[in-house]
């Protein structure tokens, strides 16, 4: 066990394991404070089974919509990085709710006001848990294939461990312990997850892009700077001649420059869905049947 764990953080990092193993603990650990939820609901504010209900499908419904976080931080980079920065996002929405409710007692005892705190912390921790399944397969697609089982082993190690610990001490400390002091306690995981985000590094988009096309099957290409060098007068002499015809043309509106924008981002959105919707009709095209030996 200790030398499969030294095997990993030699691959993949310290803090990219930690950062890890943290994030799914934290998922399984919701089952600590979510006890406490249903006691708020159910013995506080006394709502009927329906009224718990809706209040619980409206909290959980960004849970329902997880393929729009992962499209979204694909398509939209923050500062030339995809996964950090809506990483930290995630988890200052998973955070700011229970420090909210766990100082504030008006909001706790309304309805309304706890539904929508709920609404928000599962929306952070439904776009952490999407982002974090993009950087396990990131790395792995970038370091080391062959680690791609044990990354995914420790994680659901790390929530199955979360879980059985938030499911042992959810009911003592609800029994002990004040609902808002339970809230508080919580919200210690999500702001060592914020700390720990600071860890880890991430290439920028622009550095990803320029090094793969510096180095092909690790040499460098020569033959493509020269074949440039090369090309460079025929490109000085077109660069001459379009200038001399945006001269003779009009004048185009600063206005019409927003819609090529808002162009741009929809034809990235509508590529990134249907890359998704292609790999999954290529994966389902030749399903694998197993077989009985005969």
């Amino acid at each position: 066990m200790i030398a499969w764990l030294k095997q990993l953080k030699a691959s993949f990092g310290a803090s990219f394991i930690w950062l890890i193993c943290l994030i799914y603990f934290t998922q399984g650990f919701r089952s600590f404070v979510w006890t406490a939820v249903s006691y708020q609901l159910k013995d506080r504010l006394q709502l009927s089974p329906s009224a718990s209900q809706f209040v619980s499908s409206i909290a959980f419904f960004p849970w329902s919509i997880k393929p729009l976080y992962g499209i979204l931080s694909d398509c939209i980079p923050i500062k030339g990085r995809k996964r950090i920065p809506y990483l930290v996002i995630a988890t200052v929405l998973s955070l700011l709710p229970w420090l909210v409710l766990g100082l504030n007692a008006t909001l706790r005892n309304s309805t309304w006001h706890l539904m929508i705190f709920l609404t928000v912390q599962n929306l952070g921790s439904a776009m952490a848990d999407v982002v974090v399944d993009a950087m396990i397969a990131e790395a792995v697609r970038f370091e080391r294939a062959s680690f791609a089982g044990d990354l995914q082993t420790i994680s659901w190690l790390a929530m199955a461990l979360g879980g059985i610990c938030g499911s042992l001490l959810g009911g003592f400390a609800l029994t002990n312990l004040q609902i808002d002091t339970i809230f508080l306690l919580f919200s210690i995981l999500p702001a060592i997850q914020l700390l720990s985000c600071a860890l880890v590094e991430e290439n920028s988009v622009d550095s990803n892009n320029s090094s793969s096309s510096r180095l092909v099957n690790g040499n460098s290409i020569q033959d493509e700077d020269n074949s440039l060098g090369k090309k460079s007068d025929i490109g000085n002499l077109r660069r001459k001649k379009s200038q001399k015809n945006r001269k003779q043309k009009a004048v185009v509106p600063s206005e019409s420059k927003i819609p090529e924008k808002v162009d741009s981002l929809a034809l990235r959105l509508f590529n990134s869905l249907k890359a998704a919707a292609y790999s999954l009709c290529h994966a389902f095209k030749q399903p694998i049947i197993l077989r009985p030996d005969q």
